[in-house]
C-alpha cells in the first residue's frame, strides 16, 4: 500500500508526517479490528473481482535467540522470488528490520501440489564464491536461524509438542539443525544423528486450512470453490533427492552436509522442493483464526499472577498513603490550624518547620526541566499507544504498526514537552528560555538517536537486515528538526507567556539548614529503596515483553500491559508521596531532584533485570550481539528513567501543594 503522491508546496516534513499518518492508518486494513478486510480465495477458473486464486506466500527476515542480529532471506542463498512485487514497508517494520518479500513457491487456492520443485542451488569445492556461500548457510544453521513466513497476513506457523503434551504452535521454524559431536542437537527427527553433519531443510510441506464459506453469504455463488484462509503450517523435512529431474518428497533419507569444506572440484547440490495441501474446516471463522495461536502459547496463568501481585502492591500502598492523609496528616493540620494565639502556640515540629525553604528553587533546574518536559512527552506517547493498542489497531498482524504509532506520536508531542519544561523552568525563576526549548527539543531525542545510531553502525557492518537504510535515517532526522523541534518551540512559547507558577508558601531569604539525617532519610537509601514497590509491579510482564523482543515470541497481552502500566502510575506516585513525606519530617526540604529520582530508579532495576534476562534466558555470544543487546537496553531504559521519574515528580508536586496550601502559615 503505497501513500499517495501530492503536488503541492507543502513544507516537506509536513508531507513527511502525513505520509506516516495515512501510512498508519492504511496499514490497519490488514488486520485486525476482527471481521476487517478478509481476503476471498477461489478456483482458478472461477476468478473475479470478488477473489483471487493466487496464494501468495511472503517470505520474512531469519533471526534467532543465539543472536541480535537479523538477516534477509536473500542472505543466505536461498530460492528467490520476485522480489520487484515487494510489498511497502512502515515505518515500523524498517526500523524493526523486516523485510518482506514474495518467496519462491506457486500456490493455487484449492491445488494441492505433491512434490514441486523450487530452485537448484549447486556448490564447487575450491570456488570461493561456492565456499562463501555455504559457509553463510552453514552458520546460519549452526546459530539456529528460524524462517518467519507470511500467507494471507498471517504466519505459518510450526507446531510441535510440548513435553507437558500440549501442543505448541511457533511462528517461526529452523531452517535446519547441526548435529555436534556428542550426536546432540537435531531433536525434529531421530534419523537426523550423524555427527558433526549440517541437516538443511531442503523441503517443507504446507498444509493450508480455510473456511468455505458455503454457508455464508460472501461464499455464496461459488458452488464451494471460495475460502478464506484460516491457518498455514509448516513442516520442514530434510531430504536428499537421488534423481534432481524427478525428486522424491516421499523419501526419508535425509540430506547430509558433512561440517568440513568441501574438497576441490567436489559437487554438491541442495534442490529446494515444496508440497501444499488444502483442508477445508467450516469450525473455524476467520475471525478467530488467530485463536489456536495465542491459545498454545503458555503462561496466560502467570499474567493473572502478575496482575494480583500488582494488586496487592497498589492496596498496600494506598493503605500507607490514606494513613498518613487521614490521619497523621489531617491531625497535624487541625492543630496547627488551632494555634491562633500566643497563648495556645506550641513550637513547630516535622514537615510545618520548612514552609519557608519546600518550594525553594533545585540545583540545576535546566536539567529537571528538560527531563520532565521529555519524561511527559514519553508518558503521553505510552499512554495513547497502549489505549490503541487495547483496542485491537496495533495487533501483532499489524506488523509495525506499533513502533509507527509511537514514534509519530513523540514527534507530535513536542507542544506539551515544550510547555511542561518552560512552565517547570519557569517556576524555578529561571530566564534563559531560549537554552530551554533548545534542550528539551535535544539533549534527550539526542540520547536516543546517538545511540541508535551507533548500533545500526554495527549492524550496517553486519550486512544485517536490522540495519536501518540511510535515506530512513534522514527521515528520522527530518521529522525530528522539521516537526518535533518546532512544535516544542510552539509549547515552549506559550508555557513562558503564562504567569509563574504561584506557591502557596513564601521562600525564606536564608536556606534553613538541615539536622543530621539516619539512614533510612538519608538520599541515597531513600532513592535506592524507591524504586522496588514499582519494579515488584512490573518484573513478571517484562519476562513476556523481554522475550517478544529477543526470543520471537508473540506479545498480544495488550489489556494485561495497559493494567500494568496504569497500576505503575498508581504505585509510583504513592511510593514518592511515602519517602517525601517521611523526608519532610525529617525537615529535609531538598525533595525536587529525589521525588524524580525515586520512582526513576525503577529503571536501575529494571537494566539489572535485563542483565539476569541476558545471562540466564538468552544463549548470545558473539560480541556485536552482545554490544547491540545492551544498546537497545540502554534506550530502553533511558526512556523508561524519564517516565517513571516524571510520573514521581508531578505526584510529589501535587502532594506538597496540596499540603502546604490547607495550612496556616505566620
Amino acid at each position: 500500500m503505497k501513500p499517495s503522491r501530492c503536488r503541492c508546496t507543502m513544507d516537506p516534513s509536513l508531507i513527511m508526517l502525513v505520509v506516516l499518518f495515512v501510512n498508519t492508518s492504511t496499514i490497519s486494513e490488514g488486520f485486525y479490528l476482527p471481521g476487517l478486510a478478509p481476503v476471498n480465495y477461489c478456483k482458478k477458473s472461477d476468478v473475479s473481482t470478488t477473489c483471487k486464486s493466487d496464494v501468495i506466500l511472503y517470505v520474512n527476515r531469519l533471526n534467532t535467540e543465539e543472536s541480535v542480529i537479523p538477516y534477509e532471506y536473500h542472505h543466505f542463498d536461498f530460492c528467490l522470488g520476485r522480489e520487484e512485487n515487494s510489498p511497502v514497508e512502515n515505518l515500523g517494520q524498517v526500523v524493526f528490520g523486516e523485510r518482506i518479500r514474495p518467496g519462491p513457491y506457486h500456490i493455487q487456492f484449492m491445488e494441492d501440489v505433491e512434490c514441486a520443485v523450487a530452485c537448484r542451488k549447486n556448490y564447487t569445492g575450491g570456488s570461493a564464491e561456492s565456499d562463501r556461500r555455504m559457509m553463510v548457510l552453514k552458520k546460519g544453521i549452526s546459530l539456529n536461524y528460524q524462517h518467519h513466513w507470511i500467507v494471507d497476513n498471517m504466519p505459518v506457523t510450526w507446531c510441535y509438542q510440548l513435553e507437558t503434551g500440549k501442543q505448541y504452535c511457533s511462528t517461526g521454524f529452523p531452517m535446519g539443525c547441526l548435529v555436534r559431536t556428542d550426536g546432540d542437537g537435531c531433536p525434529i527427527n531421530s534419523i537426523y544423528n550423524r555427527p558433526l553433519h549440517y541437516y538443511p531443510f531442503n523441503h517443507v510441506d504446507l498444509e493450508i486450512t480455510y473456511h468455505s464459506g458455503a454457508r455464508e453469504d460472501w461464499g455464496m455463488g461459488f458452488g464451494g470453490s471460495s475460502g478464506r484462509i484460516i491457518s498455514v503450517k509448516v513442516t520442514p523435512k530434510s531430504l536428499n533427492h537421488a534423481d534432481p529431474n524427478k525428486p522424491n518428497c516421499l523419501g526419508t533419507e535425509p540430506l547430509a552436509i558433512r561440517e568440513s569444506s568441501l574438497k576441490n572440484s567436489e559437487f554438491l547440490s541442495i534442490i529446494y522442493t515444496y508440497s501444499v495441501k488444502f483442508v477445508q474446516n467450516d469450525a473455524v471463522k476467520w475471525s478467530s483464526r488467530w485463536d489456536y495461536i495465542l491459545e498454545s502459547m503458555p503462561h496466560t496463568n502467570i499474567q493473572w499472577f502478575s496482575i494480583l501481585n500488582s494488586l496487592v502492591i497498589v492496596l498496600f500502598l494506598s493503605g500507607m498513603v490514606a494513613m498518613i492523609m487521614l490521619r497523621t496528616l489531617h491531625k497535624d493540620i487541625a492543630r496547627y490550624n488551632q494555634m491562633d494565639s500566643g497563648e495556645d502556640a506550641q513550637e513547630e515540629f516535622g514537615w510545618k518547620l520548612v514552609h519557608g525553604d519546600v518550594f525553594r528553587p533545585p540545583r540545576k533546574g535546566m536539567l529537571l526541566s528538560v527531563f520532565l518536559g521529555s519524561g511527559v512527552q514519553v508518558l503521553v506517547m505510552s499512554m495513547v499507544t497502549l489505549a490503541f493498542a487495547c483496542l485491537g489497531f496495533l495487533s501483532p498482524a499489524n506488523r509495525g504498526a506499533l513502533m509507527t504509532c509511537s514514534m509519530v506520536l513523540f514527534v507530535s508531542l513536542g507542544t506539551p514537552a515544550g510547555y511542561v519544561s518552560a512552565r517547570i523552568y519557569k517556576s524555578f525563576g529561571g530566564v534563559k528560555w531560549k537554552s530551554n526549548v533548545i534542550l528539551t527539543s535535544i539533549v534527550c531525542p539526542g540520547v536516543v538517536f546517538s545511540l541508535f545510531f551507533v548500533m545500526n553502525l554495527v549492524l550496517w557492518g553486519e550486512s544485517s537486515s536490522g540495519a536501518v537504510p540511510f535515506s530512513t535515517l534522514i527521515a528520522l532526522l527530518a521529522l525530528w528538526f522539521g516537526v518535533s523541534v518546532p512544535l516544542t518551540f510552539v509549547g515552549a512559547y506559550f508555557g513562558f507567556r503564562k504567569r509563574s507558577l504561584e506557591h502557596p508558601v513564601r521562600t525564606n531569604q536564608i536556606p534553613r539548614q538541615i539536622p543530621d539525617q539516619s539512614i533510612y532519610t538519608q538520599p541515597i537509601p531513600g532513592i535506592v529503596m524507591g524504586g522496588v514497590l514499582p519494579f515488584g509491579c512490573i518484573f513478571i510482564q517484562l519476562f513476556f515483553i523481554l522475550s517478544s523482543l529477543w526470543s520471537n515470541q508473540m506479545y498480544y497481552m495488550f489489556g494485561f500491559l495497559f493494567l500494568v502500566f496504569l497500576i505503575l502510575i498508581i504505585t509510583c506516585s504513592e511510593t514518592t508521596i511515602l519517602l517525601c513525606y517521611f523526608h519532610l519530617c525529617a525537615e529535609d526540604y531538598h525533595w525536587w531532584w529525589r521525588s524524580f529520582l525515586t520512582s526513576g530508579f525503577t529503571a536501575v532495576y529494571l537494566f539489572i533485570y535485563c542483565c539476569h534476562y541476558f545471562v540466564t534466558k538468552l544463549s548470545i555470544k558473539d560480541s556485536a550481539s552482545t554490544f547491540l543487546y545492551f544498546g537497545y537496553t540502554a534506550i530502553m531504559v533511558f526512556l523508561f528513567f524519564l517516565l517513571t521519574g516524571t510520573i514521581g515528580f508531578f505526584a510529589c508536586f501535587w502532594f506538597i501543594r496540596k499540603i502546604y496550601s490547607v495550612v496556616k502559615v505566620d
